[in-house]
């Protein structure tokens, strides 16, 4: 046990510090980020039972997972909702996210990726990086999240740790470093050799499910790999840690502290990624995974102060239990218990009773409780410290990306920003009576999951709701039919963009109104074009206005005149890259305000766009499929018309991997298609990108 975490009785300020410092460095947040079916929750339900957090192994395919406790997630096997669970591992708190691994509930990954300070990339050794874990883990670059590798189901036919490693170096493009060494392949894996000791982990058939593993050495058939992997580590880590170039340099090796330091340094730096393997559902490999978070995955005091603004004043808090209170909601669920806020604490000390501000609406909220969370199950605390992730009841008004923050401390920090949704359905009450529950469901899911959009059809007059996928929205209709409303879904609908066809250059644009009294006057003069290829997102505005011809105040009223009219283009659809350049213009000393020229900018932007074309646009997915060989033909035939551009085709396994590009609303209902044509073997993957031109007839 160690002794900086025992509690003792304070006799200075300084020792109550220094003891809450040992706290928060022994804390790890981390989350588990891969591709459906890689083997996330397994690895979570191995890591809570080795950690004495249950004493059953859960299985996915028995649905008994602690953190897949969803109704859903039981009978769909698969991760929908992000869990949070807490456990011990020598001396050290592990705040643990289980993440979904689906396309269509990437906006859980993002809002948990915002709180977290290091993850886990759990891979298939014989997929190496799907799709959905090359989407993960550009989420977690944006978010500056280091993480380590785990390379799972080393036990399957055709695992392959090298080929593994090389497909995390080739499409993800870090610096991987593998730190173990496989022992035995496939069925006949029985352990590793670590690298680091260069001393061999083994766990032996036949023994007890927890018992741990055996240290033994490395088997002789073995040494000679070992020795050279160990070398090679050396020399890679060496190329990249300059205080472990200087040891290198004078001893021609590196001692296993000077290696596992500079390994820690490497991973909270993101110039590296360590990467151990194993087989979770046969336990093996996960105590020295669990060895390598504590190790090499940095603690709240290691990562940066978080960033906030309050009146436009930028601000800082550290990881610190006697700074000012700071924390970002990052779910919001109902349960048994009441209404839930999920929340990570960036800065001082949260007490059961405290009043918070809540920096979004300005309001004060009282915290009736405060719970460690384990999944659906909950344990209630009278304390929660910087570094924590906890539950609360009591705060009302909070919704996802809410700051709650110390009332004479007011801060707001950035929250995660959800993706536009791209499906749509049409839902409506089968009986009238349950039109009023029907909203009130609706209202609540969508605070839920903000990724999800509930509106009305401008048209029809119907309820929608909008989503991230065919399966996201499909969960969500379950979910208000498991609360007992009979609803009718109408078939999916793609949320198409819009762009301009072809540049217009020297648009003129007078806007006069008079009306009595003052009037609005405004002159712009302006260049519209692409902003890139066809399905380029995004929108720019710049000013070439010299000689103060249209004052700068007015420069912005056009710019946000501009932004106005993105919202509909001509086809009825939001409009997406371009560029606008206000080239001139002219004002009148008592009508010129800003906003005439806000109207000016809009209508500028609707006529260029009608001079010049609008260009539908339609979502587009990269779609990987594993199929059996006999059935490659009748997969590429399906793809191609469904409109899809095939890029390639490889073997892996005893199967092809097909990689295509297809539009979204081509794939709705596909799953069932690939599973005729290949009789039942065949799986698939998606990861959105972007945006392309829809045909003409769709126009």
């Amino acid at each position: 046990m160690r002794t900086d975490l025992v509690t003792t009785v304070p006799t200075s300020t300084a020792v109550v510090s220094a003891s809450a410092a040992a706290a928060v460095a022994a804390v790890r947040n981390l989350g588990i980020l891969a591709h459906v079916d890689a083997g996330k929750t397994t690895v979570t339900e191995r890591v809570l039972f080795l950690t004495g957090e249950t004493h059953k192994r859960g299985e996915v395919h028995d649905g008994t997972t602690v953190t897949d406790f969803d109704p859903q997630e039981r009978d769909r096997g698969i991760t929908i909702f992000a869990a949070a669970v807490s456990c011990r591992w020598n001396g050290h708190l592990l705040n643990l996210i289980d993440t979904p691994g689906h396309v269509d509930f990437a906006d859980e990954v993002e809002r948990s990726l915002r709180v977290l300070d290091g993850a886990v990339a759990v891979f298939d050794a014989v997929a190496g990086v799907e799709p959905q874990s090359e989407s993960v883990w550009r989420q977690a670059d944006r978010h500056g999240v280091p993480r380590i590798a785990f390379v799972n189901k080393m036990d399957r036919p055709g695992a392959d740790l090298d080929a593994a490693v090389a497909s995390i170096r080739d499409r993800l493009h870090p610096v991987p470093l593998a730190v173990q060494l496989p022992i035995g392949r496939e069925g006949g894996f029985v352990g590793v050799v670590d690298l680091v000791d260069l001393r061999a982990l083994t766990w032996p058939d036949g023994t007890e499910p927890g018992s741990g593993y055996q240290v033994v050495d490395v088997p002789e058939e073995l040494a000679d790999e070992a020795t050279r992997r160990r070398r090679d580590l050396a020399e890679a880590v060496a190329e990249l840690h300059p205080a472990a170039l200087e040891e290198y340099c004078a001893t021609g090796t590196l001692t296993a502290g000077t290696l596992t330091g500079a390994l820690r340094q490497l991973t909270a730096g993101g110039q590296a990624v360590v990467v151990l393997c194993g087989s979770a559902y046969r336990n093996r490999g996960v105590e020295p995974l669990l060895d390598a978070v504590t190790a090499y995955l940095p603690s709240p005091l290691d990562v940066p102060p978080v960033r906030g603004e309050f009146d436009g004043s930028p601000q800082e808090r550290v990881a610190d239990a006697q700074q000012p209170f700071a924390a970002l909601v990052f779910k919001v669920s109902a349960s048994t218990t009441g209404r839930l806020s999920s929340l990570r604490i960036y800065s001082g000390t949260l007490r059961k009773g405290d009043t918070v501000l809540d920096a979004r609406t300005g309001r004060t909220e009282r915290i009736g409780r405060i719970l460690r969370v384990q999944a659906d199950r909950h344990a209630e605390t009278d304390t929660a410290v910087a570094g924590d992730i906890v539950a609360v009841v009591g705060a009302k008004g909070a919704r996802v990306g809410t700051t709650l923050c110390a009332p004479h401390a007011p801060l707001v920090l950035e929250p995660a920003v959800s993706a536009d949704p791209v499906v749509t359905v049409a839902v409506e009450a089968r009986r009238t009576v349950d039109t009023d529950r029907l909203a009130v469901a609706l209202a609540r899911i969508t605070e839920e999951d903000p990724s999800l959009v509930a509106g009305s059809d401008p048209e029809s007059g119907q309820r929608t709701l909008s989503g991230m996928g065919e399966l996201h929205l499909e969960v969500a209709v379950d979910k208000l039919r498991r609360a007992g409303l009979e609803v009718t879904v109408g078939r999916p609908k793609v949320a198409y963009r819009e762009t301009l066809a072809t540049a217009v250059t020297g648009l003129v644009l007078r806007h006069v109104k008079q009306d009595g009294g003052s009037g609005q006057f405004a002159h712009v003069v302006v260049d519209v074009a692409p902003l890139g290829e066809p399905g380029t997102d995004g929108f720019e505005f710049r000013s070439t206005v010299t000689g103060g011809r249209v004052p700068q105040e007015f420069v912005q009223a056009v710019e946000a005149g501009c932004r106005d009219a993105l919202a509909e283009g001509p086809l009825g659809h939001p409009v997406t890259g371009v560029r606008v350049t206000l080239t001139d213009g002219a004002t009148h000393v008592k009508d010129s305000s800003d906003l005439a020229f806000r109207t000016a900018g809009r209508l500028a932007l609707r006529e260029a766009l009608r001079r010049g074309g609008s260009l539908l646009l339609e979502p587009v997915v990269e779609l990987t499929a594993t199929v059996p060989p006999d059935g490659v033909g009748g997969v590429l035939g399906d793809l191609s018309a469904r409109r899809g551009r095939v890029h390639g085709s490889e073997p892996r396994g005893g199967s092809a991997v097909l990689t295509a590009t297809v539009p979204l609303a081509e794939l709705f209902g596909y799953a069932g298609t690939l599973r005729g044509r290949t009789q039942g073997r065949g799986t698939f993957g998606t990861r959105p990108a972007g945006y392309a031109p829809a045909p003409r007839t769709q126009q």
